[in-house]
């Protein structure tokens, strides 16, 4: 008995499909990542001509209405008095003696807010990066 073989076409899966749903995906992430504000405390930077390649890892930040704000690494910012900023300043530093202070002021901010700030940094041996934003024309 002669038995006869079939020809049996096996199913084959394309990548093709997956490859364009990760790629569409890719873009989308990549696209929305871009809208995503670092920053949710609203304030208008100064233009300076140089960033700096420092890597801060406390923030401060002073608003229009002279409210402070401070955080450690990528903790959210929470809201501090002026009289506390020292001690919270000093107590970051204990877990990271290395670290760099960023001052994020309004420039609408008096100039003695930020030289408060700076005192407080200089009186602790503070490293401090001022931040500002790029000029219009080089964004």
């Amino acid at each position: 008995m002669m038995l006869k073989r079939r020809n049996r076409i096996s199913p084959q899966f394309s990548m093709a499909s997956m490859t364009d749903v990760i790629f569409l995906l890719l873009i989308f992430f990549m696209i929305t990542s871009t809208v995503v504000s670092p920053n949710a405390i609203k304030v208008l930077l100064p233009q300076g001509k140089q960033q700096t390649s420092a890597k801060p890892l406390t923030r401060v930040i002073i608003d229009k209405e002279l409210n402070y704000y401070a955080a450690f690494g990528n903790d959210k910012e929470q809201a501090v008095r002026e009289e506390e900023l020292a001690s919270f300043l000093q107590q970051v530093a204990g877990r990271e003696p290395e670290m760099y202070v960023a001052l994020y002021a309004d420039e609408s901010v008096p100039y003695r807010e930020i030289v408060k700030v700076l005192n407080i940094a200089n009186e602790n041996q503070f490293k401090m990066v001022l931040a500002t934003r790029l000029p219009e024309n080089r964004k």
